[in-house]
């Protein structure tokens, strides 16, 4: 999905790689960003097809051109070569998609890739489809792959990351709960919210999503940080 306008070109699975590319026809001082592909190297290629028809990586060439506009959806098939080049201001929003049909070809793409990817993936994948998790290990096992880090090399990393979060949320808890008991009242002598966290949220250390039935007083605004102990005026 896109907002403005993008010029796509798209290859079958069936085109070469170095077909796609075409870098063997850059020129001197050319490279292959968008804007040189689609002026300079994209006809280049389609030349060559129609000279090269005799082969056999041009034999049976095929590519696709066409433009997106604001509010329209590309949905490009599987192993699909695409290149694409925005001809205004863009704002895109991508999304992959792996089903049970392909799992087999993108767990093999991916961990050969997307290596620390993977291993995230095959952790989600325990906890969530346990069924897909086996046959990653199970395409692992009969290529005889051996994956770069390991389901628990990522588990402890994120367990150490989600410590050292808790740790840095208490430190600022603390920090702030004694700025917040040096003003305890406002200047009408009305409790302020600030008097309310200290005594209700901090005094124990009561997470903060406890205090979410705190009678607030009329104007004021709080937010709530997901999943730590931290409430902020």
């Amino acid at each position: 999905w896109s907002m403005g306008k993008k010029r796509w070109v798209i290859f079958p699975p069936h085109v070469p790689k170095r077909i796609v590319k075409g870098k063997s026809l850059l020129q001197e001082g050319e490279d292959d960003e968008a804007i040189h592909y689609f002026m300079y190297i994209l006809p280049r290629i389609k030349q060559e097809a129609a000279k090269e028809r005799r082969i056999q990586d041009y034999a049976d060439f095929e590519c696709f051109e066409f433009t997106q506009h604001a509010g329209e959806t590309v949905y490009v098939p599987h192993g699909w070569w695409h290149a694409v080049l925005n001809l205004t201001d863009t704002v895109g929003i991508t999304q992959n998609f792996c089903s049970h049909q392909n799992f087999d070809h993108v767990w093999r793409q991916t961990r050969k890739g997307r290596k620390r990817m993977a291993a995230h993936w095959l952790c989600r994948l325990e906890d969530q489809y346990p069924y897909l998790a086996e046959r990653a290990k199970l395409l692992n096992k009969e290529d005889k792959f051996k994956m770069k880090y390991s389901s628990k090399e990522i588990r402890d990393r994120e367990n150490r990351k989600r410590e050292s979060r808790r740790r840095r949320a208490l430190r600022r808890m603390k920090s702030e709960k004694k700025d917040w008991t040096k003003e305890r009242y406002t200047d009408t002598g009305t409790p302020s919210h600030r008097d309310l966290l200290s005594s209700t949220c901090l005094e124990k250390s009561t997470p903060a999503r406890r205090c979410e039935n705190v009678a607030w007083p009329e104007g004021t605004f709080r937010t709530r940080e997901k999943n730590s102990s931290v409430v902020s005026p």
